[in-house]
C-alpha cells in the first residue's frame, strides 16, 4: 500500500467514521425515548446500565444502516477531495480509477469482516440479555400467558403450552398438550417437560379425555420433529444469534422450513456484509469521483443518496423475503450486494470509457 492508498483510505475512513457517529447519536437519542425500558434499566442497574444498553441497541441499528452511512461518508470525503483538487492531481498523475479504488476497497472489506465476525457478535450477546428481539412469525408466542408452541409428531400437529420456560425452551414447567385437529385425543397435563432427541419427555402426567376417567402416568414421551436449536430460534429471533451460533444451529438439522430460512438468511447476510459495503463505496465513487469543471455536485450527490436508499430498502425487503421463505437465503443475502456492486462498476466503466 503506497502513499496514495493511505491518503484515500484515511481520508475516506475519517469522513465515513464521522457520518456513522452522527447516525449513531441520532439513533441513540431515539432509543432513549423508550421511557419504559429506560426506567426498567434504571431500577435494575442505575443510570450507567441504562446508558450502556441504549448504546448497544443503537450500535445494532447503526450496523443495519451501514450501507447508507458508508455511501454518505464516502461521498462527503470524495467531494472534499474534489474541492481541494487532490483527487484531480491523483488522476492527472496517470493513476487509473481502479488503482485509486484499491486501498479503500481493501479497507472496506477488512472493516466488513471485523463487523460481521467480531463486533456483531459482541453486540448480539449483550443485547439479547437486556433487550431481546421479539421473534418474527406465528409458530410461537411468549407473553403473560406463557409459551404456546406448534409442534408435530411426524403426522398429527399439536400445540404444547407451558407457564415456565428455561434452558432456551428445552425445559418447561406446568405443561399442557392438545391436538388441534383431533379433539378426541383429549389433553395432556404435566408438571414438567424436557426436550430430548425426537420427543418431549413429560413428568407427572395426567391424560384427560371426555369419554374416559383421568389417567395418571409417571412419564410420557410425545414425539416431535423439533430440535433444541429450532425451539430456541422460535422463542427468540435469528437477530439474537451470533454468526457462530447460527452456523451451529443450521448444522443441527432444523426441521421447520420457516425457522431454517430465517436463520440461513441471517447467516448469509452477515457473510455478505463486506460485499454490500464495497458496493456502497463503488456507488459513491461512480457518482462523485468524476471530473467536474465546477464545484457543483448537488445533483450528483442526490443521485448517489437515492441509489444508497434504494440499496438499503432492497436489502431489508430481501431480508424479509428470505426469512419468510419467498426467496432462497443465498439470493436474499447476496442479491443486494450484487446489485450495488453491479451499479457501481457499470457507472464507473461507462465514465472511464470516455463517453460521460
Amino acid at each position: 500500500m503506497n502513499r496514495i492508498d493511505r491518503l484515500l483510505l484515511f481520508r475516506l475512513a475519517g469522513r465515513i467514521g464521522i457520518t456513522v457517529l452522527v447516525f449513531f447519536g441520532l439513533i441513540a437519542l431515539v432509543e432513549s425515548l423508550d421511557a419504559w425500558r429506560f426506567s426498567h434499566l434504571m431500577e435494575a442497574g442505575g443510570l450507567p446500565l441504562a446508558i450502556f444498553v441504549n448504546a448497544v441497541s443503537a450500535i445494532r441499528w447503526t450496523i443495519k444502516t451501514l450501507p447508507v452511512t458508508v455511501l454518505l461518508g464516502a461521498i462527503i470525503g470524495l467531494v472534499e477531495m474534489q474541492r481541494t483538487r487532490e483527487l484531480l492531481i491523483i488522476k492527472a498523475s496517470g493513476v487509473s480509477i481502479w488503482r485509486v479504488l484499491r486501498g479503500p476497497v481493501l479497507g472496506m472489506i477488512l472493516a466488513g469482516l471485523a463487523i460481521s465476525f467480531v463486533l456483531e457478535g459482541l453486540v448480539v450477546e449483550t443485547n439479547r440479555v437486556w433487550n431481546p428481539t421479539v421473534p418474527v412469525g406465528d409458530t410461537s408466542v411468549v407473553g403473560g400467558n406463557g409459551l404456546w408452541l406448534e409442534q408435530t409428531d411426524g403426522g398429527s400437529p399439536y400445540v404444547i403450552t407451558a407457564r415456565g420456560v428455561t434452558r432456551q425452551g428445552s425445559s418447561l414447567t406446568d405443561v399442557t398438550v392438545f391436538y388441534r385437529e383431533d379433539p378426541t385425543r383429549g389433553r395432556v397435563l404435566a408438571e414438567s417437560g424436557e426436550l430430548r432427541p425426537g420427543a418431549w419427555h413429560l413428568v407427572g402426567v395426567r391424560e384427560l379425555r371426555s369419554d374416559a376417567p383421568i389417567e395418571y402416568l409417571d412419564s410420557l414421551e410425545i414425539p416431535t420433529t423439533s430440535t433444541p436449536a429450532e425451539v430456541s430460534l422460535k422463542l427468540t429471533s435469528p437477530e439474537d444469534y451470533t454468526l457462530y451460533e447460527l452456523a451451529q444451529a443450521l448444522a443441527s438439522q432444523i426441521g421447520d422450513p420457516s425457522v431454517r430460512a430465517a436463520a440461513a438468511t441471517r447467516l448469509y447476510k452477515l457473510f455478505a456484509l463486506p460485499a454490500l459495503l464495497v458496493g456502497s463505496l463503488l456507488i459513491a465513487f461512480a457518482f462523485t469521483a468524476g471530473y467536474r469543471r465546477t464545484n457543483k455536485y448537488g445533483a450528483t450527490i442526490l443521485y448517489g443518496i437515492v441509489l444508497g436508499l434504494v440499496v438499503f430498502v432492497l436489502t431489508e425487503m430481501a431480508d424479509r423475503a428470505g426469512s419468510s421463505g419467498v426467496l432462497t437465503p443465498v439470493v436474499a443475502a447476496l442479491g443486494p450486494a450484487f446489485v450495488a456492486i453491479t451499479i457501481g462498476l457499470t457507472v464507473l466503466l461507462y465514465k472511464e470509457d470516455g463517453r460521460a
